[in-house]
């Protein structure tokens, strides 16, 4: 070992290539109750992460604000247990028990050192097959929500957002939105339904990281394996239907702004199609990055805002492109100008090597430093899981992006970064 007395403090570090991502891999086991379990085992580690993962079930009328209620709600109270009861044993062990809902799936995290996990799975089984929904907690819920819509229907970005959903998705779970009205039309029945089709062992998958010892283990198979049994039959999954539009202006005048909200995209592929690697390579360069070229345009060179940004969502049944920022109202038309510039420019110019370069470096950097613990690997796995693909896609989005050249960068956008069908949304201030 060189003695650091002896180091040339003037010669940078050794730069070294990103050569691959190696990957921790599951042990996979399904009990007879349908549930699917993954363990990503880490014996140094006490903290533990269990995620209990439940595909959305929807109906005809794909409301998925029954889904977020029921995400918001699931902790609220079971047929032993008040809310403030659940909150009080999770505090007392210094856990964290986080209900979140996403598109295309609901999930029930918590976040507990090994030492006291046979304390609180029992809370978490009592929630997956004894949560009341009590009325109460729900009004609350429903009123509480109503004015926090209230508030933001004030801001541009929001609104904004809201109808660049509505429009490129149509009015199924990815574009429905939350108003008033859909608020007051929820009933504490049609989430108690949702809930028994919904929070069913066949439904749910667990991931579980962290300190995986044989007492935990067997709690699980106990609790969840063996005791948790299927009140509901299975359902298959349902396909939203998608119709989007493209290439069209959406504008909604707020004559007192001093800002304009700016959203643009449309629908893509996802991340289970071969060229998604190479389409997050062209995402970056244009506005996935502080050093994008959006970000040096408007906000460096012409200070139309403070930041901007284009990034490429993967969905369970497609994706999309979408670009985002605000602008101050007098910089409203020019920014939509200089985005459109922008895109041609991918089109029409080759990117210089060393653009290109800046850009591996930074993804591959990215990929590299978010793999600081066991639960980054297990989030890495849920991505390609959750997308029908496996591990080995990380493999390939590595070679994929080690491989790109200015010419594949003009193909791929010509191929999916079109200004014509773009998606334009503003809410604010045009001229």
């Amino acid at each position: 070992m060189q003695n650091q007395n002896n180091l040339n403090r003037s010669l940078p570090p050794q730069f070294n290539s990103i050569d691959g991502i190696r990957l921790i891999s599951p042990q996979e086991s399904q009990y007879d109750n349908g549930l699917k379990l993954f363990l990503f085992d880490s014996p140094g580690q006490e903290l533990v992460r269990l995620e209990w993962i439940f595909n959305n079930v929807f109906d005809e009328n794909e409301n998925p604000l029954l889904n977020t209620t029921l995400s918001a709600m699931i902790k609220e109270g079971t047929v032993d247990m008040s809310s403030a009861e659940i909150a009080e044993k999770v505090d007392y062990y210094g856990a964290y028990l986080i209900p979140e809902y996403s598109y295309d799936q609901t999930s029930i995290t918590l976040y507990v050192l090994n030492k006291h996990i046979d304390k609180l799975l029992p809370v978490i089984k009592q929630l997956l097959t004894e949560a009341t929904i009590p009325q109460n907690e729900l009004d609350t819920y429903i009123q509480n929500n109503k004015q926090t819509l209230s508030i933001s229907l004030q801001k541009n970005d929001f609104v904004a957002r809201r109808l660049f959903y509505t429009d490129v998705f149509g009015p199924n779970r990815y574009g429905t939105v939350p108003t008033a009205e859909r608020y007051d039309n929820i009933s504490r029945e049609e989430v108690m339904g949702l809930y028994q089709k919904q929070m069913q062992p066949h439904n749910c998958t667990l991931f579980i990281s962290g300190k995986v010892d044989d007492t935990l283990i067997g709690m699980v198979s106990t609790l969840f394996g063996k005791e948790w049994v299927a009140t509901h039959p299975q359902i298959s999954p349902s396909l939203p239907e998608i119709k989007p539009s493209v290439g069209k202006l959406i504008y909604e005048e707020r004559e007192d702004a001093l800002q304009s909200a700016i959203r643009l995209g449309y629908p893509v592929i996802d991340r289970s199609h071969t060229d998604f690697p190479e389409v997050q390579v062209v995402n970056t360069l244009l506005g996935g990055f502080f050093g994008s070229r959006l970000m040096r345009n408007i906000r460096e060179e012409k200070g139309y805002t403070y930041s901007i940004g284009s990034a490429i969502a993967s969905l369970k049944y497609g994706g999309f492109f979408t670009i985002a920022s605000e602008v101050g109202a007098a910089f409203t038309r020019k920014t939509l100008v200089e985005i459109d510039m922008e895109l041609d420019r991918l089109q029409e110019e080759l990117v210089s090597d060393e653009e290109l370069s800046i850009v591996k470096s930074y993804m591959l950097g990215s990929m590299l430093g978010s793999l600081e613990s066991i639960f980054s690997h297990a989030d890495k796995f849920k991505n390609v899981y959750y997308s029908g693909i496996s591990l080995d896609y990380y493999d390939r989005y590595t070679q994929a992006v080690k491989s790109m050249t200015p010419e594949r960068v003009m193909e791929i956008a010509k191929q999916y970064f079109r200004k014509d069908d773009l998606v334009k949304v503003v809410v604010g201030k045009l001229d």
